[in-house]
């Protein structure tokens, strides 16, 4: 298998790939949607588009793109434009103020900022000056651009590797740092676990509830959905009446997300009737088990995601496995270790815990991400100081000036493995409880 949208659009083309349910009008009434099928082929279409216009303004193999918007269709194309340029895509959520808007920088050195013109406010408080917005992309001369995507191999989404040295993802904290590098192989793994631990499949309809800036936004749910050939509902702002009706509309049937989501949507009246066809919902770690009574009371299985910045899944809960059962706190139990992610609990001396017991969790292998960017000129960049650098798996996270760790946690790489720094129990059927 492979990330390449090109190789999808060969294969099914007219496949709906994306239904843009945003509100066309600003103040559209509640529950109001306008829908844009976008398919396989379309969107496929649009990332050349991108690419070629990304080339004609000098963005090559190496630079780094940072998007500045809401969820939309542009900023899915965006990504796949970027790995047919060797780029990196780094979303920079629109949900961040003028003040920590500055934080993602502080480790970025992008080559430029795209956004939509909603966010020229918040873009004027970015820490660089060479902007474009979308719209400005769009009308973007490619004459003196790169050759046609025809012409090129890789621009057709070919199977070469991206450079090993620079990766196709950059993610921020919900604060705006750290930051976290994904090649495109760690992309791919995910997409691999999220098949295998959910069954998701091209007959998956999903509503995406969370930003596509995030971590579990776009590399626990949106890109699995394509990778299987899906289809993902995408709203620019979350609203739960547009989404139960969209749900309704296009027969969804799996959900993921957190507490607010699953929350709001429960308490709109329409509830019950919408998620008939919902088969699967993925809560993460937030959502309370009180919550989630009102899917299982409506036949909707329930399987509980925990992941984090550095490994956007790391255990799912079995389906329909009963969270009581385990360790007696619904909200702490986080299930099995997904496909591919390996686990270690370290004991007080520092020792591997083997069998039943608590411990510090670290996690490993091909799901977890590649490492912090860190700052221009730092001393643990991978490029020597010259850069920007990718943190090598002994590194600890950066902390502030006071020393008190970064606001998502205090993990840390280390000996090729993330250290989550959370104290993690192991039964006797290998399931995993959160201290």
């Amino acid at each position: 298998m492979t990330l390449s949208l090109a190789r999808r659009a060969d294969r099914f083309p007219d496949r709906t790939a994306i239904v843009d349910i945003s509100e066309e009008r600003l103040y559209a009434p509640a529950e109001t949607i306008h829908e844009e099928r976008v398919s396989y082929g379309e969107l496929s279409e649009m990332a050349d588009a991108l690419a070629d216009r990304l080339s004609a303004l000098g963005i090559g193999a190496g630079d780094t793109v940072c998007l500045v918007t809401r969820n939309r269709v542009a900023s899915l194309a965006l990504l796949f434009a970027c790995r047919r340029l060797e780029a990196t895509l780094a979303p920079i959520s629109h949900l961040l103020t003028p003040v920590t808007v500055e934080r993602p920088f502080e480790a970025l050195e992008p080559a430029i900022v795209v956004a939509e013109a909603a966010q020229r406010d918040l873009v004027r408080s970015i820490p660089f000056d060479r902007s474009v917005t979308l719209e400005e992309l769009a009308e973007t001369d490619t004459d003196d651009g790169i050759q046609s995507s025809s012409e090129s191999d890789l621009r057709t989404g070919g199977d070469r590797h991206p450079r090993s040295d620079h990766p196709l993802l950059l993610v921020h904290g919900e604060g705006g740092r750290p930051v976290v590098a994904h090649s495109a192989r760690t992309l791919e793994w995910n997409c691999i676990s999220a098949l295998v631990a959910w069954g998701i499949s091209r007959s998956d309809v999903v509503p995406l509830v969370t930003p596509l800036s995030t971590y579990d936004g776009l590399v626990r749910v949106t890109l699995p959905i394509l990778y299987a050939g899906g289809r993902l509902l995408l709203d620019r702002a979350f609203d739960p009446g547009d989404t139960l009706t969209a749900i309704v509309d296009e027969s969804a049937t799996l959900i993921a997300g957190r507490a607010t989501a699953f929350r709001n949507l429960a308490a709109e009246p329409s509830f019950a009737e919408a998620v008939a066809s919902l088969e699967l919902a993925i809560p993460d770690r937030s959502v309370p088990a009180d919550v989630l009574e009102s899917y299982r009371d409506h036949d909707v299985s329930v399987s509980r995601a925990y992941g984090r910045l550095e490994c956007s899944t790391a255990f799912c809960q079995p389906v329909d496995v009963d969270d009581h059962a385990r360790g007696g706190d619904a909200d702490g139990a986080i299930g099995l270790p997904v496909p591919d992610c390996r686990v270690r609990l370290f004991d007080d001396r520092g020792d591997v815990l083997e069998g039943p017991g608590a411990g510090r969790l670290r996690v490993g292998g091909a799901v977890v991400a590649d490492g912090y960017v860190t700052p221009a000129g730092s001393a643990d960049g991978s490029d020597g100081g010259d850069g920007e650098g990718i943190a090598d798996r002994t590194n600890e996270r950066d902390v502030d000036p006071d020393g008190t760790p970064d606001d998502d946690g205090p993990g840390r790489f280390v000996d090729g493995w993330f250290d989550t720094g959370e104290m993690v129990r192991r039964d006797e059927d290998g399931f995993y409880v959160l201290e």
